[in-house]
């Protein structure tokens, strides 16, 4: 029987002794002649009255000592596990309550420091803001900034106006790119922000991730890039250039050049122009892929824009199979530069299906997703895994006639909407270029 029980057969016991006393007390003096008997009695009474509300009071006093070390906080409190009527029972259920609090305390504390640890050792800056104060909230904020005093967002326009003005904003948040004045140079740096609830006050958590140093890299790996497949195709295009000049200037510099040399003479300078001709047409293609295509909005209907692009595609390649899935929507996008980067994908498509299947077919897909999905899929080799990347540099091509330029301004189209343009394995074997705007 645990405590409940023991308690409540004590405490009807001593109610039960009361009673018989009180009932004896008014028995002695209704009888005459029992002076001692009534004292007794009396006493008998005030005794049992006396036992039964120190039952009930160890047991407030016991309950009352529990909650107030809840409202303290005072885990270390200890309570007797001796007594009978089941205090011991009661106060082995309060110290094994007080334990486990104490514990769940500790595991509590372990865990808000080992988070305290984890954000004070990251690598990306974090400020608080709260009240109008500002203060550095780990170890990286504490290094990045150090050349300002003071709490107020204003302190921080040392490292930039634009910066201390979001700051200063209650309702700022989001995300965005600014131009900081960090380490003695103005640096690139990302800059988010978020409302948070602390101990019901509304506060804000400011990242500060410079990427000054990532964003030169990727410049300098871009442009690495592009000046190794500018000398591979400027020297592609020079080197029999400068021997057929060679040749050219031998032949019609030799006074005894008959006719027949005349005639290789002006094949070699055929072949000199029609050389910079390509080159030229090479630098104009450079030209094209740096200039950065401006996009201008308005909706169209997807299955008339399908239609229109099902129908230049078979009249350019009527032995190619085209198959179209198009889902009745509005696309909202630059309809000139979403349809050259179609093209581009269609054509590139269909030269890679023809040129390795004898049944050559391409898929074009418009669905609704992130808002919209457009996918140009063929039935040729695919893209191997090592080249998923470097197709989309310029100039880089795998085609003998190839410019290396349209999936590169595909890209760029792509970007300009806010999209991506990936290349995955295409359920028939191939290759699946796919577009999210």
């Amino acid at each position: 029987m645990g405590f409940d029980g023991r308690f409540t057969l004590g405490l009807v016991f001593r109610v039960a002794l009361l009673m018989l006393a009180l009932m004896t007390v008014v028995w002695a003096f209704r009888t005459p002649s029992l002076l001692m008997v009534r004292v007794v009695t009396i006493g008998i009474a005030a005794l049992a009255a006396v036992t039964l509300w120190r039952h009930v009071q160890r047991t407030n006093i016991e309950l009352a000592r529990f909650l107030e070390a809840l409202r303290l906080g005072d885990f270390a409190a200890h309570f007797p596990e001796s007594g009978g009527a089941g205090f011991g029972k009661l106060g082995a259920a309060l110290n094994g309550t007080v334990r486990r609090l104490r514990e769940q305390r500790g595991q509590t504390d372990a865990e808000l420091r080992y988070l305290e640890a984890l954000i004070d050792d990251m690598p990306v800056a974090v400020l608080t803001v709260d009240g109008g104060r500002v203060e550095p909230g780990n170890k990286a904020a504490r290094v990045l900034f150090t050349r300002h005093s003071g709490v107020r967002p204003e302190d921080y326009s040392v490292y930039g106006a634009t910066f201390a003005r979001r700051l200063a904003d209650e309702d700022a948040s989001g995300e965005e790119m600014l131009i900081l004045n960090l380490d003695g140079r103005a640096k690139r740096t990302l800059v988010r922000q978020a409302m948070l609830n602390r101990l019901g006050r509304r506060t804000r958590a400011v990242v500060v991730q410079p990427v000054q140093e990532t964003l030169d890299a990727v410049e300098m790996a871009a442009q690495t890039d592009i000046v190794r497949v500018l000398t591979h195709e400027i020297l592609n295009s020079l080197t029999p250039v400068m021997s057929l000049a060679q040749t050219t200037a031998a032949l019609l510099g030799d006074d005894s050049v008959d006719g027949a040399r005349i005639a290789d003479a002006r094949e070699a300078a055929t072949t000199l122009a029609r050389r910079t001709q390509g080159l030229g047409h090479f630098i104009d293609s450079y030209r094209v892929v740096a200039r950065e295509p401006t996009v201008v909005r308005h909706p169209f209907p997807a299955v008339e824009f399908a239609d229109e692009h099902a129908r230049l595609f078979r009249a350019e390649w009527p032995d190619v199979i085209l198959s179209v899935d198009c889902t009745a929507m509005t696309i909202n996008a630059d309809r000139a530069l979403l349809s050259q980067l179609l093209l581009n994908l269609l054509r590139n498509a269909a030269q890679a299906a023809r040129d390795h299947r004898s049944d050559p077919a391409v898929a074009l897909t418009i669905a609704p997703a992130r808002p919209v999905m457009i996918e140009v899929a063929d039935n040729g080799p695919g893209v191997p895994a090592k080249l998923r990347q470097e197709i989309f540099l310029p100039f880089f091509t795998t085609r003998a006639k190839g410019t290396g330029v349209g999936l590169n301004l595909a890209r760029q189209i792509a970007v300009a909407h806010g999209g991506t343009l990936e290349v995955h394995d295409a359920p028939a074997g191939g290759a699946a270029f796919r577009l999210l705007l």
